[in-house]
């Protein structure tokens, strides 16, 4: 994406799954937002027509796979899989095989993959990792004797160029770990060893047609409503993980999305009557996080008042009373929205897809309406109260009923899962709908 950011494409930047961290990354990168397509989470249409409004005004479009190519959610299907994306979006597919360890035996994994699925068009393959030009020389030779698929070139082993993990992955674009010198690095190295040009070229344009009329519809999100309400979204390092369909669903609902940093703020932005904390990394910043003392106490003011709040995974840790750090011994006050101690651990506590149905009247739908969304955390409640009501039924991707919940106190909503509006977009307006509400009555009581 960098490379070709160079050399003035404008760039459609995907990230196919529910992951949050490299969507950020590219979206830095390309200069555009970063979109998340998911068959699981969303439907064929709803993707195809993500993809073709996001496509819009843009010279190539540029999709992350997610795990293997035909890695889904089982061993019998290509459900979830990038393959099954590459069949709804009509899009070929570059394979990047790992060349480290391998010489000839890259080929039979190439010709694996491109008899495993014969209806799946490859572009062709870039190895990585390679150890010298004379290592990719055999690549090359074997899979041009043994494989239908091009060879576009290699990317040499480069420690330089690695990003940090921590946690929840990789560490987030927000704290710009991808340095100027690193970005110069990685052009040069796909200037210098693959032919973006025959990749280039082989490619067809964008099948919009079938689209069209749902492309053609007006997009309110850049002109909502001035009646409508305003709600304030926590934005900086620790609090960086949204579905950026939330907020244009948010949007085209009729709300205005302002933003705010709880690190950098001391208050929260004036004449709001909505929060939505999204996930990140809280525990990170605990420390600063907790000597907001303003910020916090009108949080929890706003929420006892009524106003519409909802958090999730980092968010909601951020709305319970206190963190207490991976160290096991350091506690720190957060909002104290909930009454619950969130702690956090160095294994994984919870992975995987959810679907909730509410089983009560919640600012982000009414009963019986259902979300799908993804959990993925290291930390746990300890020793709840019982101020808050439990208002999520949540099932895992395969229909098991789990013992997650989502809880509700005043107006104030907060769970572990992070949802996704475009599951159902419904849900998005009753928020929306919250906020409005509270704003009529705010403005009634204050003009009284």
């Amino acid at each position: 994406m960098s490379y070709l950011a160079t050399k003035g494409y404008k760039l459609a930047p995907f990230k196919i799954g529910p992951d949050f961290i490299d969507p950020g990354h590219h979206t830095r990168i390309a200069g555009k937002t970063s979109v998340n397509l998911d068959s699981w989470m969303l439907t064929k249409d709803y993707n195809k027509k993500l993809f073709h409004e996001n496509t819009k005004d843009s010279d190539l479009a540029v999709v992350e796979g997610v795990m293997g190519l035909f890695d889904g959610y089982d061993g019998l299907s290509e459900s979830g899989s990038t393959a099954e994306m590459a069949k709804w979006l009509n899009l070929p597919v570059v394979l990047v095989v790992s060349a480290k360890g391998k010489a000839r035996s890259a080929a039979a994994i190439v010709k694996g993959f491109e008899d495993f699925d014969k209806d799946l068009p490859l572009a062709g393959v870039i190895f990585s990792k390679t150890g010298s030009l004379r290592h990719y020389d055999y690549l090359k030779k074997a899979v041009e004797q043994n494989c239908r698929t091009r060879c576009l070139g290699h990317m040499p082993k480069d420690e330089s160029v690695t990003l940090q993990e921590r946690h929840l992955g990789l560490v987030t674009a927000d704290e710009q770990v991808l340095t100027g010198n690193a970005l110069s690095r990685l052009c040069a190295m796909v200037r210098d060893h693959i032919d973006m040009d025959a990749l280039i070229n082989s490619l067809k344009s964008f099948d919009s047609h079938q689209n069209q009329e749902k492309a053609d519809e007006p997009d309110h999100s850049d002109h909502p409503d001035e009646t409508g309400p305003a709600i304030a979204v926590a934005r900086d390092k620790a609090f960086c993980f949204y579905y950026p369909d939330n907020l244009d669903i948010l949007k085209k609902s009729g709300a205005k999305i302002i933003e705010f940093s709880p690190l950098r703020d001391d208050l929260l932005p004036e004449g709001i009557d909505g929060i939505y904390l999204g996930g990140g990394y809280p525990e990170v910043y605990a420390e600063e996080l907790s000597k907001k003392t303003g910020l916090l106490m009108q949080i929890r003011e706003n929420s006892m008042d009524g106003m519409p709040v909802y958090g999730e995974c980092g968010g909601f840790m951020f709305l319970c009373k206190t963190l207490t750090a991976m160290d096991g011994v350091q506690s720190y006050p957060m909002a104290g929205c909930f009454d619950f101690h969130v702690r956090m651990s160095r294994r994984l506590r919870s992975l995987g897809y959810r679907e909730i149905t509410l089983t009560s009247d919640t600012i982000i739908g009414r009963k019986g309406m259902t979300l799908r969304g993804h959990e993925f955390h290291y930390s746990s409640i300890q020793n709840p109260g019982m101020d808050a009501a439990g208002v999520y039924q949540v099932a895992s991707r395969d229909g098991q009923t789990l013992s997650l919940k989502g809880y509700q106190v005043f107006n104030t909503v907060g769970s572990y899962l992070h949802v996704h509006f475009g599951s159902n977009e419904a849900c998005a307006k009753e928020f929306v709908k919250a906020c409005k509400k509270y704003k009529d009555q705010h403005h009634v009581r204050r003009s009284a």
